[in-house]
């Protein structure tokens, strides 16, 4: 007769886990968490439409020293409503694979708010 396994850590049917947030972005109070996958030297700056677990953000800086992704914050703070410092790069400065934090937000690009949306829909029809 075999031995059951103890429950690990990090077991998914432990219901006491936190569970990973799914998508390219997420709220973690006010704080939204936004994974991007970045163009720089872009024939224009725009957010366009998700791509696996990222949003792809284009914009026409080059990527130099970090600069493109400096020029990101700033485009992304005007499309947020938000300051520039309220935009935290948590890596990816140098990369086109970023994960933001966006403090407090006043504007939601469609893009996004659809998919806040739908998840939000989503997880409160699957009940408690």
């Amino acid at each position: 007769m075999a031995k059951k396994r103890p429950k690990r850590a990090g077991n998914p049917e432990d219901s006491n886990q936190i569970k990973k947030p799914s998508g390219f972005c997420y709220w973690e109070n006010e704080v939204l968490v936004l994974n991007i996958l970045g163009t720089p030297a872009a024939k224009s700056d725009k957010i366009g439409k998700p791509k696996g677990n990222q949003l792809k953000v284009s914009v026409k800086a080059t990527p130099k020293a970090g600069r493109a992704t400096d020029y990101m914050v700033d485009f992304l703070s005007n499309a947020f409503g938000v300051r520039a410092s309220d935009i935290e790069v948590v890596f990816g400065r140098t990369n086109v694979n970023k994960q933001l934090r966006i403090k407090a937000p006043t504007k939601l690009p469609s893009i996004i708010d659809k998919f806040l949306k739908k998840k939000s829909s989503l997880s409160s029809a699957a009940g408690p």
